[in-house]
């Protein structure tokens, strides 16, 4: 076999309306997590790179933002159409790339379409306000007008969601995009590039540019990037939002999370067990509303662990090609074997391994864990206390609800949790005592709609607004106010004193 036939194929970055290799001469392994093979080579963009991507979206920015709302809506249509149209060709770029199976990256697919749908209605999102006769003969009224250029740093997790979030609201309101996707799974970019392309999309108005931190820092401290959007860790979403915001953007960083699912004793056990699972293991834990806590209040306990231990056989997990698995590979072997050594420390700490995903056993090299099911953890274990962010289950005994609640409300992260339960007044009494962003009630991942917005509190999001829906499109605009008279010319004079409404 020559070394033509075994070179991967170079990822580019998407300029101007087409593929562009980099000049940096800087690249990056994309690797497929279910064989462990290199198949592709990801451009790294230097910072002259971003700077020319900037210069040219800034002038597309320009005549983007005059094209009348009847048109934008249209090509979000167009674009919805395709989105639906090609989503088993993107949800294949996933799986390749990511590993997740191929049902659950029709789901995140179908997540990021509703984020479109929402921006389709974009003539009614950006209606002002108006109010005639303010003053005699003075009108006051509302415009929301775009920011000019914004940019996108997007997770590995969620390669074509996340990036949907931003884009579709940030496009309808008339602004240009960068979006720098994860150098780990950055195809499914630049095939949402060519789709938007495909729907009328002028070119340049839409940027991919691949990279690192070199990358990264380049777009945080340009003066023409008005705003950026982000979502990843807490530690790096901390220092998006204080580099950014320190040059004088708009900043919205979602970060991490550590999700608790309160169980009481009164819930259905089985329904509690089976969301559990669900939540936990789906997409490999690899998803910042995974449920990693279960909080097991009085005698739940015992039952509620037998009942997801039970389930935990029957699990199927492999390469996300075959549809018979529901749980593919971890996104790169030093993840894979961060998340395992979770497992040990627990056990070393007094945490009882009910299920131990490292015994199982996998052909090939791909990135692989088998599902975990911890008991007995403790505030004070690592597993507890850090993001994990793979297919581990920690359970936690507390006597009270109001024990399970100070766990998840003295948490450093608020990005999701959920209560199981039957008695309504204890819900209701739960949504107004948690300190999270977002709740569910017997919906172990309660991700918002997509004419809801998404986000955490504390240390799970910097910045003033959540993403995409109505705040989506508050944060992609900016407001104006004019105050308007047309007067009969001849009662015109001088009045130097304070303006007065009358």
């Amino acid at each position: 076999m020559t070394d033509t036939m075994t070179k991967p194929a170079p990822i580019n970055h998407w300029l101007g309306g087409k593929l562009t290799p980099g000049t940096s001469g800087r690249s990056a392994k994309v690797f497929n997590p279910a064989t462990g093979e290199v198949q592709g080579l990801v451009d790294l963009a230097s910072r002259a790179e971003v700077d020319a991507a900037v210069s040219a979206a800034t002038q597309t920015a320009r005549s983007w933002r005059t094209v009348p709302l009847s048109r934008r809506a249209e090509i979000m249509f167009r674009f919805r159409a395709l989105l639906d149209a090609r989503r088993d060709d993107l949800a294949r770029i996933l799986t390749r790339e990511h590993g997740k199976v191929h049902a659950d990256a029709l789901g995140e697919i179908a997540r990021g379409i509703e984020n479109v749908d929402f921006a389709c209605g974009i003539p009614n999102l950006l209606k002002g306000g108006y109010s005639e006769g303010a003053s005699t003969g003075v009108d006051v009224y509302s415009i929301q007008q775009p920011l000019g250029v914004v940019a996108g740093i997007t997770p590995f997790n969620f390669p074509a969601m996340v990036p949907l979030w931003m884009i579709a609201n940030a496009l309808a309101c008339g602004n240009a995009f960068i979006l720098k996707p994860s150098e780990k799974d950055p195809s499914a970019s630049l095939f949402i590039a060519e789709l938007l392309q495909q729907a009328g999309l002028p070119d340049g108005v839409f940027t991919v540019i691949h990279g690192d931190k070199e990358a990264v820092d380049a777009l945080l401290e340009h003066p023409d990037i008005a705003a950026v959007s982000f979502v990843g860790s807490t530690p790096i979403a901390r220092y998006i939002y204080q580099k950014g915001t320190e040059h004088g953007k708009r900043v919205q960083a979602l970060g991490g999370a550590k999700n608790h699912m309160l169980v009481l004793p009164d819930a259905d056990v089985n329904m509690a067990a089976d969301a559990a699972v669900s939540a936990a293991y789906g997409s490999a834990g690899e998803r910042c509303m995974a449920i990693s806590v279960v909080l097991a209040v009085g005698d739940v306990g015992d039952g509620l662990v037998d009942a997801i231990a039970s389930r935990l056989p029957a699990l199927k997990v492999g390469p996300g090609s075959d549809a018979a698995n529901e749980m593919g590979p971890l996104i790169s072997r030093e993840h894979r074997d961060r998340v395992a050594g979770y497992i040990g420390s627990a056990a070393d700490q007094g945490a009882t391994v009910v299920v131990d995903g490292r015994a199982q056993t996998f052909d090939g090299n791909g990135f692989f864990l088998g599902v975990s099911l911890l008991d007995h953890v403790t505030p004070e274990m690592d597993a507890y206390r850090d993001e994990i962010f793979g297919p581990v289950l920690c359970v936690v005994r507390v006597p009270t609800y109001e024990a399970g609640l100070k766990l998840i409300n003295d948490n450093e992260f608020g990005n999701g949790t959920a209560i199981f339960t039957r008695d309504g007044g204890a819900a209701r009494q739960f949504q107004f005592d948690c300190q999270v962003g977002m709740v569910g009630i017997n919906v172990p991942i309660p991700v918002p709609v997509a004419y809801y917005s998404f986000g955490g509190w504390k240390a799970s999001l910097f910045g003033d607004t959540h993403m995409y829906g109505p705040d989506g499109i508050k944060f992609y605009t900016r407001t104006k106010v004019i105050t308007s008279r047309w007067p009969d010319p001849a009662t015109s004079r001088v009045d130097l004193g304070f303006p007065q409404n009358r």
